[in-house]
């Protein structure tokens, strides 16, 4: 059964407000997000620090151009 991770034809961008104290926590608390949540290549694509926390957008790429593209195996046709 093919997930839907597989079918993701690029990126998975997240967005969030953390609550921190600095604009280095905030980056320190996003990269450590995307480990958590398992996303390869984690990118801090945004990231304003306002008082008692940082809204953030983090980017990882699933896939590259010229990757091998697992809703294009054959198994998974329709």
């Amino acid at each position: 059964m093919m997930k839907a991770m597989d079918r993701v034809v690029d990126a998975v961008d997240i967005e969030t407000f953390l609550y921190c104290t600095s604009e280095d926590e905030a980056k320190e608390l996003a990269e450590q997000l995307a480990l958590e949540l398992g996303l390869p290549h984690g990118d801090i694509v945004f990231l304003e620090f306002k008082a008692w926390g940082a809204r953030v957008r983090i980017r990882s790429y699933i896939h590259h151009p010229g990757d091998h593209y697992r809703w294009m195996e054959k198994e998974h046709e329709a």
